[in-house]
């Protein structure tokens, strides 16, 4: 529950489920796999880090070196990995390479097992979003992954995130403020708390340009691996207003007129009072708590923006960041998202009838549409001999 001093306009809308032109069906689902717990264990960055580790513990264990060294698969940047692939021949390149065939088919399994689900029954494509795809390693996994849902008969593609990751989880906000602010100012600020990282950014909704806010865009972006610093539940809070306060200033500086509202992102189930319900078991300390309201805390920090009250709204991290494509899935009807970060998101949504139009140009890097995902000849000869070895 959240505490009986939440603001009136902090209590409701929170964790919205039908917005204008599309239905949340689902969101932060729990899909248990008969085998091994829970199926989205199996397909996070985490998952596929524990998966390196493994391939590197038998090399050690057959008399050989580790050829990626002695420090920990989870410690190790995404540009290191990424350099190491490119080493065509190397042992390295060749651990990496086993990881990556071994976690595509994870990854597939589990997209496999959420078509299964109610909701996602009559999904026709799925973005695949989150950090781990922003890297090559994550590139070429996903890639795979793509080809062995071939090799199964599955038909429901897999699709790029049209934006920078970075800011799909920020930019997925200018579909849940209150029309009022969307009309009446220049840009919104967003939050996006993973596991890992924070982001925070000034949003343009661009709403003149583009009144389905297809072009909305980040314009001032600032980001935090907090998994570094470990700090507690109120250091982070107090860190993210302070990065908040900043972009405020920004905006004063530049003179942006900036709506009083703050959307943040964070991952597990959100209540429609603004508290947590579950899923925040890779953020410090206790989110889930009775105690803790997000929106109400931050708001303290933060009680006005541009002389105005401030309103703080909070939903799913997936969710918010599957919202940033919206303009551009009008040509299909069911759609979901699959967030490969710390742990693994997933929303889906269906369009309203009424607003089925065709979809924007999505914007994708210098202003271009993106490609559409499809495996690469690569990632279909070693999706096969992935599966051959298995025989």
């Amino acid at each position: 529950m959240a505490p009986s001093t939440v603001p009136s306009h902090l209590a409701a809308e929170h964790g919205a489920r039908e917005l204008p032109s599309v239905l949340v069906d689902g969101y932060s689902l729990q899909v248990r796999d008969s085998q091994d717990g829970f199926a989205g264990d199996q397909a996070s960055q985490t998952a596929f880090r524990a998966l390196l580790e493994q391939w590197r513990k038998r090399r050690r264990k057959n008399g050989g070196e580790d050829p990626m060294g002695p420090q920990p698969s989870r410690d190790l940047s995404k540009k290191a990995l990424d350099r190491m692939l490119t080493r065509n021949g190397s042992e390295a390149s060749d651990v990496l390479h086993g990881a990556i065939e071994e976690f595509a088919e994870e990854l597939a399994h589990v997209t496999r097992r959420f078509l299964r689900e109610p909701s996602w029954q009559k999904v026709e494509r799925i973005v695949i979003g989150g950090g781990f795809p922003e890297s090559d390693v994550g590139e070429r996994a996903i890639l795979q992954a793509a080809a062995i849902l071939q090799e199964m008969k599955v038909r429901v593609p897999l699709a790029r995130l049209s934006h920078e990751v970075d800011d799909g989880g920020l930019i997925g906000w200018v579909h849940l403020v209150p029309p009022d602010m969307l009309a009446a100012y220049d840009a919104i600020l967003a939050v996006d708390i993973g596991g890992t990282n924070l982001r925070c950014g000034i949003v343009k909704t661009r709403l003149r340009k583009a009144p389905d806010l297809s072009l909305a865009k980040v314009v001032r972006r600032m980001k935090w691996r907090h998994a570094d610093d470990k700090p507690s539940r109120s250091g982070l809070v107090e860190r993210l207003a302070q990065m908040l306060q900043e972009l405020i200033d920004h905006c004063a500086a530049k003179g942006v007129r900036l709506a009083p509202f703050v959307g943040i992102a964070c991952p597990g189930r959100i209540r429609t009072d603004g508290s947590i319900a579950a899923g925040t078991q890779n953020l410090p300390g206790d989110w889930e708590s009775d105690t803790f309201h997000l929106p109400s805390e931050l708001c303290k920090r933060l009680p006005t923006i541009g002389g105005a009250p401030t309103t703080a709204r909070l939903h799913n991290d997936a969710v918010v960041q599957g919202l940033s494509e919206l303009p551009f899935m009008r040509d299909v009807r069911h759609w979901a998202i699959l967030t490969i970060g710390t742990g693994l998101g997933n929303a889906s949504y269906t369009n309203k009838p009424e607003v089925q139009v065709p979809p924007a140009e999505a914007p994708g890097k210098n202003g271009k549409a993106p490609k559409p995902l499809k495996p690469i000849e690569d990632a279909q000869k070693k999706a096969k001999a992935a599966k051959a070895r298995k025989r």
